[in-house]
């Protein structure tokens, strides 16, 4: 394992999720200070994914093409314009605008990353470096939060986050080699990995991939979360006055206890048991804890709930990413690229259905938890099919 470039890898995400993180508190209270209904939140934080779902198999199979480094500096640069845009709205529009600019560019950083981890690390070594990944990822998710909830303003954290992401191109501009050797970005990639427009991706390869219970995964994992996040901030403002001050230290101790899991634990977790097992187990602690949330009564009970269904999320994608890794026989951006793109997609359709569900009061944290052990269940067979070699590539 190359600890030295996991290491840049870690920080590089570390400082992107950082950002991400900062807003998180923010979004809904500052699109709810000019004037968005509750509907009109959902979309903007579904359009952020939407683009994420069109671009990531792009930017994916483009850094398999000519290299992971371009495609990380470009995400980076771009998120960091997009966020300070954000910051600088005053209108609906343009933080429409400004949030899909944001999607296009994340697009690019984290399928990147994945497929550069996925390029230093043997099979063997994969399942940690992706838990490390992840811990970084949720070390941001988890840090940012907190650090935007005492940040008074709600057009501050945009600023500093855009900040955050400029810094961190700088850092991997001077700092981060290739991974990919100069044989493998030229010609005989592109002869390998000819260029797919994303509705053949979907239409031609991924439905017919032996992947696609993976694929499914990530869709229904994210799918559930995502409803969650929308509705979670105008939930603890409802029934509990809660604000962005609040949310920020129920994520801190949610990151207390998922970041030493990811980035300690998982990757033996994943050589101890297997993907399959971990991810299974992942799926229902998401479940129960969505479903625990209806009989929260105080703060405690509110962050403990919160906590299970985060890690439940949190073990799923570094271990997602890790087996369709070992499995794909194609690039590794393509692969985790379309992964991206089902990710997206369920945060795309998560925030809406959850938005919808919470404005018909339809108790929306039990619905979405029995979406998701119906998912467990469909899938339960068809993961256990998925076999160390896969017989047909994407």
């Amino acid at each position: 394992m190359e600890k030295p470039k996991l290491l840049l890898l870690f920080l590089t995400l570390f400082f992107v999720m950082l950002g991400f993180g900062i807003i998180i508190p923010n979004l809904a209270y500052y699109a709810k200070d000019i004037g968005a209904t509750t509907t009109e939140i959902a979309i903007l934080m579904s359009i952020y994914s939407g683009m994420q779902l069109l671009f990531a198999p792009i930017w994916g199979r483009l850094s398999d093409k000519h290299g992971r480094k371009p495609a990380i500096l470009l995400g980076l640069l771009g998120n960091a314009a997009a966020l300070v845009g954000f910051g600088l709205a005053k209108t609906y529009i343009w933080l429409l605008i400004a949030r899909g600019a944001a999607g296009i560019a994340s697009a690019a950083v984290l399928p990147s990353v994945m497929a550069y981890v996925a390029d230093v690390t043997t099979p063997e070594e994969r399942g940690r470096g992706m838990g490390l990944m992840g811990a970084a990822m949720g070390l941001g998710f988890i840090l940012g939060p907190a650090v935007g909830g005492i940040m008074g303003r709600h057009d501050t954290p945009f600023f500093v986050a855009g900040g955050l992401s400029l810094l961190t191109f700088l850092f991997a501009l001077v700092l981060l080699p290739e991974s990919l050797q100069k044989d493998f970005t030229g010609k005989a990639l592109e002869d390998q990995h000819e260029w797919i427009s994303p509705r053949e991706i979907f239409r031609q390869t991924t439905l017919k991939s032996p992947l696609i219970p993976l694929f499914l995964v990530a869709f229904f994992s994210t799918f559930s979360f995502a409803g969650l996040e929308m509705t979670f901030p105008l939930f603890i403002e409802k029934g509990w006055d809660y604000g962005e001050r609040e949310m920020g230290w129920m994520f801190m101790f949610m990151g207390a206890i998922v970041v030493p899991l990811q980035g300690g634990l998982l990757g033996r977790l994943i050589n101890w048991f297997g993907e399959r097992r971990i991810i299974l187990v992942g799926l229902l602690l998401n479940a129960i804890g969505m479903a625990l949330l209806l009989n929260a009564y105080s703060f405690v009970t509110l962050t403990v709930y919160l906590t299970i269904a985060g890690i439940g999320n949190q073990l799923i994608r570094p271990t997602n990413t890790s087996w369709i890794s070992k499995q794909t026989q194609i690039g590794q951006g393509a692969a985790i690229g379309i992964m991206d793109a089902f990710l997206s997609l369920g945060r795309i359709l998560g925030p809406i259905f959850g938005g919808w569900l919470y404005a018909k009061e339809a108790y929306p944290y039990a619905v979405l938890a029995g979406i998701l052990v119906i998912a467990t269940l469909c899938l339960y067979i068809p993961l256990r099919r998925i076999t160390d070699k896969v017989a047909h590539p994407l």
